[in-house]
């Protein structure tokens, strides 16, 4: 095998494909990248897989011979991002030493020890598939809104996903509606994302899907779409096992999480006692400032004053300090104490993106819902922690 590209292609691609490679590879293969270069095509494909998550790209390269090798993905990561933008070949060996590869600019050569691509597994396949297509803007919405409230402790497998369900299923068996959540047991994320709007040029049909895709996959499909247009489709293929994203030349795989998802539209209130009406961004930079003060115990009291129509924000870290801030809101209701963790309250407020948000509450101890006013139909529960005197 024999290539001629630029190093900037070359590294753009190896970044993107090494995030799917395995800190902890086994077998050692899965520590490496899979290379593949055609000459019929004239590209270069590059792919990694951890053994559930699988990421391949391709890009346009001179393939003066084609052929397959496997290189390790740190070494030859280190070495690609710090050459300059210059012209690099990588040449294998066409010997008995086929696993060496030379990596030659004008500066200097390295060479790899590689290992054969037939030892590198098949990235998984779908069976039976079903398919659709998803514009960027909404699954963009849906990963913005959610992903971040899924949970990272591996012993409660199927939290550490994002589910995505149709709604709006009518007797055709279709829906225009896609929703995707993400709980961690201690707050909850919901959007629903408007597929076939006033303003759509296309009408897309949903199959009824309901599905849990590992949160850790859905992070690296929004980098892999992160420079493509608003109106750009990514196609979704997925089976009993798999689920598939196509965007281009860029592939994504990913295991679904099995085992029935928590059914989460019943933990969300219906009637609510109180109702505040409050700037997102203030309230916001209220507590970025008290959680100076916060950092001891993640600690958050809101007191409500509805004669004042003032929400104070404070924080009390004891032997040390306090912190308060006051802003104006607008509320219905009775006043009330109420406590959050911190960081809960300012990853929702920085997805809801809206000027005005709405919060939603009863009694101190039940869950409370933060909504944006207009825009994203997203619903954010979060549950308050008991204050201790």
């Amino acid at each position: 095998m024999k290539i001629v590209c630029a190093s900037y292609d070359l590294k753009n691609n190896l970044v993107l494909v090494s995030r799917a490679v395995p800190s902890r590879p086994e077998p050692a293969v899965l520590g490496n990248v899979l290379i593949k270069a055609t000459e019929t095509t004239q590209k270069v494909s590059l792919i990694a897989f951890d053994g559930s998550l699988g990421i391949k790209t391709s890009f346009n390269a001179e393939v003066i011979e084609g052929g397959e090798i496997t290189l390790p993905a740190k070494l030859l990561n280190d070495i690609v991002t710090r050459l300059p933008e210059i012209e690099i070949t990588l040449d294998v060996a066409d010997d008995d030493s086929g696993s060496i590869t030379t990596i030659s600019s004008t500066s200097g050569q390295f060479q790899l020890t590689g290992i054969d691509a037939a030892e590198f597994p098949n990235l998984p396949t779908i069976k039976a598939k079903q398919t659709l297509e998803l514009p960027i803007a909404v699954l963009n919405q849906g990963l913005g809104g959610c992903l971040f409230a899924a949970s990272t402790e591996l012993s409660k497998q199927v939290l550490t996903g994002v589910h995505l369900k149709t709604q709006g299923l009518g007797q055709h068996n279709w829906g225009d509606i896609l929703e995707f959540a993400a709980t961690d047991s201690h707050r909850l994320a919901v959007v629903a994302t408007e597929l076939n709007t006033e303003d759509s040029e296309l009408t897309i049909k949903l199959p009824k899907i309901a599905v849990t895709v590992p949160a850790k996959a859905l992070r690296e499909l929004e980098r892999i779409v992160s420079d493509a247009g608003i109106t750009d489709l990514v196609k979704v293929s997925f089976d009993e096992q798999v689920m598939m994203f196509e965007l281009g030349d860029r592939l994504l795989t990913s295991t679904k999480i099995l085992g029935d998802y928590p059914a989460y539209a019943q933990l969300i209130p219906q009637n609510f006692a109180r109702e505040i009406i409050l700037d997102r961004k203030r309230l916001l930079s209220s507590l970025e400032l008290v959680a100076v003060l916060a950092q001891k115990n993640n600690l958050v009291k809101f007191s409500i004053n509805n004669e004042r129509s003032e929400l104070i924000v404070s924080a009390d870290a004891q032997d040390v300090g306090n912190a308060k801030q006051s802003l104006p809101a607008e509320i219905i209701g009775e006043d009330i104490e109420i406590a959050f963790n911190i960081k809960y309250l300012m990853d929702g407020l920085k997805a809801l993106s809206t000027t005005q948000i709405k919060m939603q509450l009863n009694e101190w101890n039940q869950p409370v819902i933060f909504s944006p006013l207009g825009g994203l139909k997203m619903t954010y529960l979060v549950m308050p922690v008991q204050i201790r005197n």
